[in-house]
């Protein structure tokens, strides 16, 4: 094992899935390198990421004396994890008025107290093992968007007192100028991080406890008794899938939550402008999307000048940002319009990065055994708030393995089904098999000639639907757009330079190689010769 500048190892694209790293691997951190997997291995649970929720996952099963190997495709933290905002909060993406509704009030008693257990527990492990990674307590802020109404803000605040949660309605907003009711709810005691280098510490100590992992080490052939990596086999009594989405899993899952990209943005400030805090509004109430998109912003420590402004949201379906007819690179100055409005600070953008969430069809992750499955156990649907759903995972599944009682295990299994929700399932079902109809609606580009240098789109050969790229050196790359896991189309997303699938969010890179899941192969490659001019 070796340091060495995590940056470094992004450049050719093919581990991050585009040209925007995010503030935490822009930031020059230095972080842990190891090896591939090279021989057959045997091990008690094998874990597939190297995320959040994969370490975690690792960590409380290594401390319970279990034998464990985790794998990741890329390096720790280059997936979805290294994309968060790290707000570290039970203040949920959905009202906890709706999760009352949707289960029932003692139920989201449960959610509440699960959520703020995980922040407890991300607080003891950096005190426990020394982790700089800038954790801090802080209060958050929940305030109304513009196209919001007072009751909302009323039904949530009793909602919360319900779930037992230490809240406060506040009649200003600290900090923010508000185009709306200057009512918010405070929500006390919530936390931050820098996520890099807490996953470093969490890292170190899962290595400590005797674990083992191996990056740049892809998982596949995923069966009940273990799965294949880099070609070589991994035996294992238990395997969890901590992949943001499952990969193991071809359709279950993927009709029970929605992947929707999110935009980030990092405005460098001078210290002292704004308070260490988390702010959130209740969402674009006019959005077509049944998941509203809201806004997302907190403070992080920068240099000893300056703080960063981050700010997200402007959330889409996955390769549908043109429904809105609002392209992928222009929601980053949309997101900058209302982060400047708010928090009228002067700065510029520094950073930009965007992520993918996946929206579970009743608001809560999804953790525990795969639904007909003994011994494979999942880690998905993170909902806006995947550093404490990703926790829970491993704190509850590692309860699982090793028989422990937990309240948590029955409300997050899986396979609970939920017939409240049956509008909102049919509805994106709907969306997803609409998306069958790019078969036959007109390509992106006519002709390849179209192409400057660094632009990508789909054309039309005949009946077939074919990605192009055309790089730097005015090379021509085609593939097929069709997506290997269920046969979407797929759709250029010019600003992260990948082709993206709008029914279940695989992603490739503009070359083809999968990125996302659910699919779990490239894009077949075709070749495309070019007019002579």
């Amino acid at each position: 094992m070796e340091t060495s500048n995590h940056t470094s190892e992004f450049e050719d694209g093919t581990v991050t899935s585009g040209t925007n790293l995010s503030y935490w691997f822009s930031s020059n951190i230095k972080t842990l390198t190891f090896e591939k997997l090279s021989q057959n291995i045997d091990t008690d649970i094998l874990v597939i990421g190297g995320g959040i929720a994969g370490l975690t996952t690792a960590y409380c099963l290594a401390k319970s004396g279990r034998k464990v190997i985790l794998v990741e495709d890329g390096y720790i933290g280059s997936g979805e994890t290294g994309r968060t905002t790290a707000h570290l909060t039970c203040a949920l993406d959905d009202r906890y008025y709706e999760l009352e509704e949707n289960f029932d009030v003692q139920a989201a008693k449960l959610i509440a107290n699960s959520h703020m257990a995980a922040i407890e527990w991300i607080a003891n492990t950096v005190e426990d093992h020394n982790i700089d990674c800038h954790f801090k307590r802080v209060d958050g802020y929940l305030f109304l968007s513009s196209s919001d109404t007072v009751e909302t803000l009323e039904k949530e605040y009793e909602a919360t007192k319900r779930a037992g949660l230490t809240t406060e309605m506040l009649n200003y907003i600290p900090s923010v100028v508000s185009e709306n009711s200057n009512l918010c709810i405070k929500f006390s005691d919530q936390a931050q991080f820098h996520i890099l280098l807490y996953l470093t510490g969490l890292a170190e100590a899962f290595i400590s406890l005797g674990g083992k992992i191996y990056t740049q080490t892809k998982a596949e052939n995923i069966t009940d008794q273990g799965a294949t990596a880099n070609g070589f086999t991994v035996k294992a009594n238990h395997i969890v899938v901590a992949t943001n989405t499952p990969i193991n899993d071809w359709i279950t899952m993927h009709t029970k939550q929605w992947p929707y990209r999110s935009y980030v943005i990092g405005i460098k400030i001078l210290k002292g402008k704004l308070p260490y805090a988390l702010w959130w509004d209740t969402g674009d109430m006019s959005s077509k999307w049944i998941v509203k998109p809201y806004h997302y912003v907190r403070l992080e420590e920068y240099d000893e000048q300056y703080d960063l402004l981050i700010a997200g949201g402007e959330d889409h379906r996955t390769g549908q940002a043109d429904d809105e007819n609002i392209n992928e690179e222009d929601r980053y100055a949309k997101l900058e319009k209302w982060t400047k409005k708010h928090f009228p600070v002067t700065g510029v953008v520094e950073f930009k990065w965007s992520g993918q969430v996946m929206e579970p069809l009743d608001s809560l992750a999804y953790i525990g055994k795969n639904t007909g499955e003994d011994n494979i156990y999942i880690i998905t649907g993170d909902s806006g708030n995947g550093m404490t759903h990703g926790t829970l995972g491993g704190i509850i599944i590692n309860d699982i393995i090793t028989g422990k009682e937990n309240p948590w295990i029955e409300i997050y299994s899986p396979s609970r089904i939920s017939l409240k929700k049956t509008g909102d399932y049919l509805h994106e079902v709907g969306n997803m098999v609409a998306q069958f109809a790019d078969w036959i609606v007109p390509e992106d580009i006519k002709e390849v000639t179209d192409l400057k240098p660094g632009e990508g789109g789909i054309i039309s050969v005949g009946l077939k639907k074919i990605t192009a790229y055309r790089d730097e050196q005015n090379n021509l790359h085609t593939c097929s757009a069709v997506c290997p896991h269920l046969g979407a189309i797929l759709q250029w997303n010019a600003d992260e330079k990948t082709f993206d699938c709008p029914m279940h969010g695989s992603r490739f890179t503009k070359l083809g190689n999968v990125i996302n899941g659910p699919a779990s192969s490239d894009l077949k490659k075709i070749t495309h010769n070019e007019p002579k001019i």
